[in-house]
């Protein structure tokens, strides 16, 4: 399937089901060789993102937000073949909402505190500095803001 289709999809879906659209594509695009404990950290990223605040007051708009994640720098005719992970990817996204459909004290956090992830291998952003909260798989996570 195609990316743009995907996103186009999410725009006209109810709130939760573009909420879990969106999750599933950032997930997918951004972890998809990650086992589902590193797949359920990136998405818990983007839900204490949302929560914040800064970057969107829905998930699309979060994963979405101009370069925060691959999903906004990945041209849009790219095509997700791999329905395995698409399926992980789903699944994932499906529990990181539920999660965070509890309250607070009753969340079980994969990287508490962690707002900003990056695969270093790939990159080295300026915010990058001192040591990550935690390291899974390729991911390194951290607290930025």
């Amino acid at each position: 399937m195609k990316l743009a289709w995907l996103l186009w999809l999410a725009s006209i879906l109810p709130a939760h089901e573009a909420d879990r659209t969106c999750l599933a594509a950032m997930v997918y695009l951004e972890a998809r060789s990650e086992t589902q404990l590193g797949q359920a950290a990136v998405a818990e990223v983007a839900m204490r993102r949302r929560d914040d605040g800064r970057w969107g007051d829905n998930i699309c708009d979060v994963v979405t937000a101009r370069l925060q994640f691959a999903i906004s720098t990945t041209n849009k005719n790219y095509m997700l073949r791999n329905p395995v992970a698409w399926q992980t990817a789903w699944t994932v996204a499906d529990h990181a909402l539920q999660m965070w459909d509890l309250p607070v004290e009753k969340r079980k956090f994969v990287v508490p505190d962690a707002d900003h992830f990056v695969a270093e291998e790939h990159a080295s952003p300026a915010w990058m500095k001192g040591q990550p909260l935690a390291v899974i798989g390729a991911h390194s996570f951290y607290r930025v803001n």
